[in-house]
């Protein structure tokens, strides 16, 4: 019997052992779970906070797009203002022209021996004279002597002075 129980107590000696092992081992593994655990936590913290800048980053890219874009919208309503404004005061313009005559040009003749008013024949005593508006050929009857200007045909004068008529 005493050999018995040294025996039993030797194998719960050893079991006793091999379970201290065990229990080490377990607490080796646990602390190195534990600082895997923390080591996770960190990463998480830094990818939160890593994301959370990316978010406000981008937040404040939008505002500043949001702005830059109103800006825009803004100076393209004014430019559409401004082309309005030239488009009336063009047309005003252009009202305030309509009414001008400017002096037609008198049909060359096709025979520069001819009046290009009367179809006179140009001779020796039938003076040509060329009109300073038109450069049509004229005679002396159809012309009209505008002093140091020259002479001019009588439709380039009444279209320069209606009044005359």
């Amino acid at each position: 019997l005493p050999q018995r129980l040294a025996s039993l107590a030797a194998t719960a000696q050893e079991e006793t052992w091999q379970s201290r092992q065990q229990l080490q081992a377990q607490r080796q593994e646990m602390a190195r779970l534990q600082e895997e655990l923390s080591r996770a936590r960190q990463d998480g913290e830094r990818w939160a906070s890593a994301l959370q800048r990316a978010q406000r980053e981008a937040l404040e890219r939008e505002a500043t797009r949001g702005a830059e874009q109103a800006r825009q919208q803004e100076l393209i309503r004014d430019m559409k203002e401004r082309l309005l404004e030239l488009l009336r005061e063009k047309d005003a313009l252009w009202q305030k022209t309509e009414g001008i005559d400017t002096p037609v040009p008198s049909p060359v003749p096709r025979y520069p021996g001819l009046c290009a008013r009367c179809h006179k024949d140009f001779r020796l005593l039938s003076r040509r004279y060329n009109c300073r508006l038109c450069q049509g050929k004229v005679c002396h009857t159809c012309s009209v002597d505008m002093g140091k200007h020259g002479r001019c045909c009588l439709m380039c004068y009444q279209q320069r002075h209606p009044q005359a008529t």
